[in-house]
């Protein structure tokens, strides 16, 4: 079984192989690099590339020539419509050709399978009798079958699949020992295909990327090297209250932001404040009292702080949580505050620049405590305080008057917030041991000295360099291979290595440029298909192992498994798949599978729309909480191998204080997701109703049930309506309140065709019809025009108008006929179909462990996963391992119609 390995494909198919000789002029390497012709090497990757060849002719020809049998059955009952002259569907079956070797000819016909089997073709059931339906399945599927295990056989399921930039970033991290390494956003985005990242079909390289590839593997390198011959300096600073704002005050005044003592209010002005810095005589007995969100443009942070140099920092400081009240006293809170820190730069109010989440989240407890935690900064880097949920400032433009921020109404029991007593900053924060590990991984114990040319800061020393240089290049490739590499390869790096050093590079410049191209070698972009004539079998099922359920490398253990021949044992892959999901690797396994297949990555997509959701303004920590339970919900699907179902239907939820209040559950305490039980006949439970799917199948301002519907049936359900036609306007659902979106889709829905395609998904859409853009529970829509008028102040201090409109609508009939009510009786028709949710699982695990999609001739394989799966009720867990000790992720050769069972040795 062969593997391809796409670069970049041309329209008329045509694949554009990279010389791996060429070289850019010496003058054009950028200072700091290790040339351009590092091309050259890296494109040894090349090595995995096999050439195309033209199928076996006569795949279609047999003793009982199918083909034959195929057209008589389809003239009979299909060509009326599907002619030269109608065509619909844009399809001819008159004049499809029978070349099944050809791979868009051959999905054409498997198409036509697949709607032949599904009972959708020939529309009149009657015009096919089920003796000749099923003869005609019969000869499509063995000749499709056929066809596509040829070409499987003779190029592998798929293209060789390169690493995406997250399991480049990753496989960084761990080669070189730097867990916090960034450069990720160095390289090119990854296309996606498939609802997934990770298709080989897409995951091409071009030069511009590999080139991206080089820059990305020479920064890692670098910060990888020691920063000098001992640890930096650390510079420890405490920071009384006082010292912790840069300001006296903040947007929305005192309401939003001031210093207090004995929790009273002390107004000092910015000259007062000025004085005291500059005479260095703070009060220790005052505390800095928050009470609003950072965001943009809000913010604050320590007044003398910045990062002078990269690296972690560690912070600890002393906090409440408390309650303001109309006489600026300070009273303990009723429950704590989430908080964690953002990284920024210095700037001004009008300038938020790259602010991101550094550290963890604490809940500060009324009675106080001390906290403590480690950041990572870059350089010039500060941090400010982001105290999550809590509201913002609004911004008030008055005529002929300058723009100032008002701060929202006091509510019952006053203005939650935290107040700050000090803080200690220490960092940045080196190894104890030196030179660090990551130097110790690229140059051993050679010992160092100051650099006195090259761009490091430091050199090795070394009295016999080429000898060294040899010994400690072929160490680090042992170090990363994930497969062995032969001398011959080991050769060619070593040549790259010794011409460096005898063209005057210092040592540790020169391993650097061998290092960068083993780094962007095709060994180490891609991940070879295990092949069952491949000995390097099992290396190739440890590397896809590893990155299916950590995006990284092999670790130690599967790396000895896989070097003494045991990882295809039943039973050795089960333990080993367990152990990887109940590592802290699966974190990656988790989101990524998340971002994609059920689009988390979109989670900030639309902005709720202020006018008709006043109550969502500014709450980004509603959103991280969304995003936080549906991550939690699939993981622990898996974990504690939950049957399929509860994609759909579960009697739990996972929730923090904030989706306790949004789902109106009973209150729980701290920002902290957890497993809590639902009470009877509640509507949340499943996928279906958690608020970040609800707001991820919205756009901000409205649902639509034909978003949703459609999101549903092709994510969790894997029945994916057709595309539109493209002559068909989308529904644009009316906010003016003047219809509902039943009538307007009932009008949309008078053609014929577009009434048979939305009542697969509609439906499904309108039981959704009882939660809002950011999944609470409603009973009727909003508009800005007809219905009740509500007024009020939102939690940024806005007021707002909104009309409260026409009773929502859940009542819906499936395709089949089945009725139901709302969601509750929705879910349990879904639910009596666990076959087709576990099935869908399976394909959606196998591209993202396979890089390929479900072949026509892997479905046999998938069947029988879900026969083996079927007596313990379609769970989790037991799908996953059924997949990775399937064929189709061992690559092994063996009748398309069976599985291997557990603790059975794979031949």
């Amino acid at each position: 079984m062969g593997s391809r390995v796409i670069l970049n494909r041309s329209r008329s198919e045509g694949i554009s192989i990279l010389h791996p000789f060429h070289k850019h002029p010496a003058n054009d390497c950028p200072a700091g690099r290790h040339g351009q012709f590092v091309v050259c090497l890296s494109l040894l990757c090349l090595l995995f590339i096999y050439s195309s060849k033209a199928l076996a002719q006569g795949v279609e020809s047999s003793a009982s020539n199918p083909e034959h049998t195929i057209r008589q059955l389809l003239q009979k009952t299909c060509f009326d419509c599907h002619n030269d002259d109608l065509a619909e569907g844009r399809l001819n079956l008159e004049q499809l050709s029978w070349k099944l070797d050809n791979q868009r000819l051959r999905q054409r016909w498997i198409q036509a399978y697949d709607r032949i089997a599904a009972g959708e073709m020939p529309p009149d059931q009657s015009d096919l009798t089920q003796a000749d339906r099923e003869i005609l399945l019969k000869a499509l599927s063995q000749s499709l079958q056929t066809a596509d295990a040829a070409e499987i056989a003779l190029q592998g399921r798929g293209p060789l699949r390169r690493l995406t930039r997250d399991e480049y970033e990753q496989n960084l991290r761990d080669v070189l020992l730097l867990p916090h390494l960034d450069i990720r956003d160095l390289l090119p985005q990854d296309r996606e295909q498939h609802h997934c990242n990770k298709v080989s079909e897409v995951l091409d390289m071009s030069r511009i990327q590999l080139d991206a590839y080089l820059d990305a593997a020479d920064q890692a390198l670098r910060q990888a090297v020691a920063s000098g011959i001992q640890p930096r300096k650390q510079e420890h600073q405490r920071l009384p209250a006082t010292r912790m704002f840069l300001t006296a005050g903040t947007f929305g005044g005192r309401e939003a932001m001031f210093y207090a003592k004995d929790s009273q209010m002390v107004p000092l002005s910015g000259g007062d404040l000025a004085r005291m810095r500059k005479e260095n005589k703070h009060d220790p007995e005052m505390e800095l009292a928050i009470f609003r969100s950072a965001s943009w443009p809000y913010y604050g942070y320590p007044d003398v702080f910045t990062a002078r140099e990269p690296g972690a920092y560690h912070v600890r400081f002393s906090a409440r949580a408390v309650r303001q009240l109309r006489d600026f006293s300070l009273r303990p809170a009723w429950n704590s505050i989430a908080m964690n820190f953002r990284a920024r730069k210095r700037s001004g109010a009008d300038v938020s620049g790259d602010v991101r989440a550094t550290g963890e989240t604490f809940d500060i407890q009324p009675q106080g405590g001390i906290y403590e935690t480690t950041i990572h900064l870059k350089q010039n880097e500060t941090f400010e305080y982001s105290l999550l949920g809590l509201p913002v400032p609004r911004a008030i433009n008055p005529p002929n008057a300058p723009l100032y921020y008002d701060f929202p109404p006091m509510p019952d029991g006053g203005h939650p917030g935290v107040a700050f007593q000090w803080l200690e900053i220490t960092g940045p924060l080196d190894s104890a041991s030196w030179p660090p590990a990551s130097h110790q991984r690229l140059f051993g114990t050679l010992p160092i000295r100051v650099a006195e040319k090259g761009t490091l800061l430091v050199e090795v020393i070394s009295t016999q360099p080429e000898q060294d240089a040899k010994q400690l290049l072929r160490r680090f490739i042992r170090l990363v291979e994930r497969e062995p590499t032969s001398d011959a390869v080991i050769k060619i790096y070593d040549q790259l290595v010794t011409d460096e050093l005898q063209a005057g590079t210092p040592l540790a410049e020169a391993l650097l440029t061998s290092y960068t191209a083993f780094l962007c070698s095709g060994q180490f972009l891609y991940l070879p298909e295990p092949r069952a004539d491949s000995p390097r079998r099992q290396y190739a099922v440890a590397s896809r192992l590893s990155h299916f359920l950590g995006n990284t490398r092999p670790d130690a253990e599967l790396n000895q498994l896989a070097e003494q021949g045991r990882l295809l044992d039943g039973q050795v892959l089960d333990q080993q798949t367990r152990r990887l999901l109940s590592a802290d690797s699966a974190e990656n396994f988790v989101v990524n599978l998340t971002d994609h297949w059920l689009s988390l990555k979109d989670i900030r997509r639309d902005e709720p729309d202020s006018r008709l959701y006043p109550e969502y303004r500014f709450d980004d920590y509603l959103i991280e909480s969304m995003a936080a339970e549906t991550r939690a919900f699939v993981k622990a699907m898996f974990e504690d191998n939950l049957p399929v179902t509860v994609l759909v239907d579960a009697d739990f939820v996972f929730v923090n204080d904030r989706l306790a209040r949004h789902y109106g559950l009973e209150p729980v305490s701290g920002s902290r997701v957890r497993k809590v039980a639902l009470p009877e006949n509640s509507l949340y439970g499943g996928l279906l109703t958690q608020a970040a799917i609800l707001k991820v199948t919205a756009n901000g301002t409205t649902t639509s049930p034909v978003i949703r519907g459609a999101w549903i049936m092709e994510r969790i359900m894997g029945d994916p309506p057709p595309p539109p036609p493209p002559t068909v306007p989308a529904v644009e659902p009316d906010i003016r309140g003047a219809t509902t979106i039943r009538e307007q889709l009932a009008r949309h829905t008078k053609d014929p065709a577009c009434a048979a395609c939305h009542a697969r998904f509609d439906p499904v859409g309108f039981a959704l019809e009882d939660f809002d853009i950011m999944g609470a529970f409603r009973t009727r829509y909003r508009s800005l025009a007809k219905g009740e008028k509500v007024t009020g102040i939102d939690r940024a201090g806005h007021d707002f108008t909104y009309y409260v409109a026409g009773p929502t609508d859940s009542e819906g009939r499936l395709q089949d006929g089945r009725t139901f009510k709302n969601i509750r009786e929705l879910k349990q028709l879904l639910v009596s179909e666990p076959r087709q949710l576990a099935r869908n699982l399976v394909e959606q695990l196998i591209v993202y462990a396979t890089g390929t999609p479900v072949r026509f001739s892997d479905r046999p394989v998938v069947e029988a996963i879900l026969n083996e799966c079927r007596s313990n009720g379609y769970r989790a867990r037991d799908l996953l391992e059924a997949v990775v000790r399937s064929p189709i992720f061992l690559g092994r050769d063996q009748p398309q119609n069976t599985l291997t069972t557990r603790g059975k040795k794979l031949p």
